[in-house]
């Protein structure tokens, strides 16, 4: 099987420190993405929000990666990897600082903000840790390294929703039954009270993070050059973007990839309780795509590389995605929840796939073009608010069939042809 481009890493094999603290922040990403999908409950409840204005959640969260993508490389550029790392992590700090504090106020433009905060500091994060890992070893194999870090980011993302659920969320039915048949001064005092409950929290994490971003400037974290070792023929050096037609359309796969991904993840609860399912149930449904996620994450590591290709498996993933978002459709009920959860395991393997494939033989033009997928994750931010303003007047099994089922027809298109547009025989073409 021929590879586009070559790669000559810096060492034989990365070392464990480096790749733990990568891991790490994959971790730290993985949290704060996933509580994003019990945030939309959570909101909804606290400011007395229309699902429209609750999926804002998400909205403000996933287009601070687009607008602040290549800023974050300019950063890293100035900065190093080590230095903008420390800089994301306190300002992850500062946005959990004005979420926690807008939110127990009930000044819910106030909490997007803090949440758009959130999403700048994890894109200075996502900018720099994708790349690295993608590049610390052969191209070829890079989908199995993200495949680790998707373990940890994933975990991460099991856990949020059930510690939000826990310390946030509990009890949440026996709230809506009371504030149904309270008064208005009592129904004030009991959602500012509810609200009140996500400051501590919040602070608590913004002071981890802190003290996290220090460690960061104090740890082993060596830089790598991504134009010493991913270079395609000819280094790729003086080549503008728009000579690699195979980044372009991976830009356009990770947009639908991440918005199918935060449809199957944050969207869920809204989802099922379109069936009227209880509140006290739907609130840990992210964490049932998250497991599945974790078990196709298992998947690709034990199958990739040994018995199939990173671009064959996407593929193979796609075709599970659509298998699946039609099977949900023509379903009901907790089955058809269940199908959506089951999209956790054909997406797993989507984002390790399509970010190495996208980045490959870039050389000197690899940050800006990690900056420009980056700016794709604005996926998760478009489609989920799509679906919250079509469900609206369509049935919402077949507003979110049909919003799904072309991203994993154009995910399928990448996984085929997509990937190699622009590439022949390990070179790429002039």
């Amino acid at each position: 099987m021929s590879t586009a481009g070559t790669f000559s890493s810096p060492v034989n094999r990365a070392p464990l420190g480096p790749v733990a603290i990568i891991g790490l922040l994959f971790f730290i990403m993985g949290f704060f993405t996933w509580v994003n999908g019990p945030l939309i409950g959570f909101v909804k409840l606290a400011f007395d929000l229309d699902d429209v204005n609750a999926f804002l959640v998400p909205m403000a969260f996933y287009l601070s990666y687009f607008f602040l993508a290549l800023p974050s490389a300019a950063v890293f550029r100035r900065t190093g990897m080590k230095r903008g790392m420390a800089i994301g992590l306190l300002v992850i700090a500062a946005g959990a600082v004005v979420f926690g504090q807008f939110v127990s106020m009930r000044v819910y433009p106030g909490a997007l903000t803090g949440l758009f905060v959130i999403g700048a500091g994890l894109s200075l994060l996502q900018t720099a840790a994708n790349p690295y890992i993608s590049i610390v070893g052969p191209i070829e194999s890079a989908a199995q390294r993200i495949a680790w870090m998707g373990i940890c980011n994933k975990v991460a993302g099991i856990l949020a929703p059930l510690l939000l659920g826990a310390v946030v969320l509990s009890d949440v039915g026996g709230l809506a039954q009371s504030l149904q048949s309270a008064d208005a001064a009592t129904r004030e005092a009991l959602l500012a009270g509810f609200a009140h409950k996500v400051y501590a929290p919040y602070m608590i994490m913004a002071g981890v993070l802190a003290v996290l971003a220090v460690g960061i400037l104090r740890s082993p974290l060596p830089d790598i050059r991504a134009s010493d070792v991913n270079r395609g023929e000819g280094g790729g050096a003086e080549r503008s973007l728009a000579s690699f037609p195979h980044l372009w359309l991976g830009v356009v796969c990770l947009f639908v990839y991440v918005g199918a991904e935060v449809m199957a993840g944050d969207a869920i609860g809204t989802y099922g309780a379109g069936f009227r399912l209880p509140a006290d149930q739907t609130k840990f449904f992210t964490s049932f795509t998250l497991v599945a996620m974790l078990l196709g994450y298992v998947a690709g590591l034990v199958l990739i590389p040994k018995f199939i290709s990173q671009q064959r498996y996407l593929a193979v993933s796609a075709s599970l995605g659509l298998v699946f978002s039609l099977c949900a459709y023509a379903t009901h009920g907790y089955l058809s929840v269940g199908f959506v959860a089951a999209l956790g395991f054909a997406n797993a393997m989507m984002w390790p796939a399509i970010f190495p494939l996208a980045i490959r033989s870039l050389g000197a033009a690899t940050e800006r073009g990690a900056a420009l997928l980056i700016m794709g994750i604005a996926g998760g931010a478009i489609i989920p608010q799509a679906f919250a303003v079509l469900k609206q007047h369509h049935d919402f099994q077949l507003v979110f069939a049909g919003l799904m089922v072309p991203c994993y027809l154009y995910i399928l298109f990448y996984g085929l042809v997509g990937y190699g547009v622009g590439l022949r025989e390990g070179r790429v073409a002039r």
